[in-house]
């Protein structure tokens, strides 16, 4: 009965990753064929519930002592399905179409650079090598997600249609962006060196408060779209301050560079951890 039981605990976690992948093909059937705005919206909020399922399936893993390589491997599957392949049809059926051939490339190139920054990361993982648990190497794949599902259930709160042709070309670029951000080499923080204490209390409630000003000044569904953006140029933003901290670190003499590379107590705190368990982090 025992042994029957830790069988079953395996399949917990997996039950979650497998929902994240109805979630996204619940979202395509919504977007397939002449689809509504009503049902464009919904399938903005099935990918964005995707999302979820998503973030929680790795601490149930681990909850439950459960990773395992085959929920690795299903997990970056079904990220494909949830946030590379339905997005890229919403936002194509949402606002590109009209484009033609140029807004289905963009489409494709969305779902494409999700697929190739997973693979990037799984070859990584395969190697051995660790990352930084406080940085992400490009745009986390469900947060290039969420950037569209956030626009799409913002538009339709406010105006209840598709876009218009005045959006289309600005929207192109934004999918544009994300597609770069998911394949570049920006750094993105993951906030898990964030503990509890005065500072970390008052940034949350600042973010909350923040949050709160949006909605009462516009609308609640564009508090998502805001929070993505900050995220979003936050990243941009410490990219370019540590591409000219490293600039000038380039710049000291050789000597005075040497000694900063051997003393320990200089270099960064930038400490490795394991690679992801079951949607430990987001890829």
């Amino acid at each position: 009965m025992q042994i029957n039981l830790r069988k079953a605990m395996f399949v917990l976690p997996n039950l979650f990753t497998v929902s994240s992948i109805f979630l996204g093909f619940y979202a395509m059937t919504l977007c397939a064929g002449e689809a509504a705005p009503a049902q464009l919206y919904q399938a903005a909020l099935s990918i964005f519930f995707a999302i979820f399922f998503d973030a929680f399936d790795g601490r149930v893993a681990r909850m439950t002592k459960t990773q395992s390589d085959f929920g690795v491997e299903l997990d970056s599957l079904a990220d494909v399905v949830s946030f590379g392949a339905a997005p890229a049809l919403l936002v194509y059926k949402w606002a590109l179409a009209p484009l033609g051939f140029a807004g289905m490339f963009l489409s494709f190139a969305f779902a494409a650079a999700g697929a190739l920054r997973l693979a990037r990361f799984n070859v990584l993982a395969h190697r051995g090598d660790k990352a930084s648990h406080r940085y992400f190497v490009g745009l986390p794949i469900p947060l290039a997600a969420g950037a569209i599902v956030s626009l799409v259930i913002a538009h339709y709160r406010a105006f209840g249609s598709t876009t218009n042709p005045a959006t289309r070309i600005p929207i192109a670029v934004v999918v544009g962006l994300l597609a770069f951000l998911m394949v570049s080499t920006i750094r993105y923080r993951t906030f898990k060196d964030v503990h509890l204490s005065a500072r970390s209390l008052v940034t949350f409630a600042f973010l909350v408060l923040a949050g709160l000003a949006v909605g009462l000044a516009t609308r609640a569904s564009f508090v998502l779209v805001v929070y993505m953006g900050a995220y979003i140029l936050m990243g941009l933003a410490e990219s370019i301050f540590f591409r000219h901290r490293t600039l000038e670190a380039a710049r000291l003499p050789p000597q005075v560079r040497a000694e900063i590379e051997a003393d320990d107590a200089l270099e960064p705190d930038d400490d490795d951890v394991e690679a992801k368990e079951e949607g430990d982090e987001y890829i």
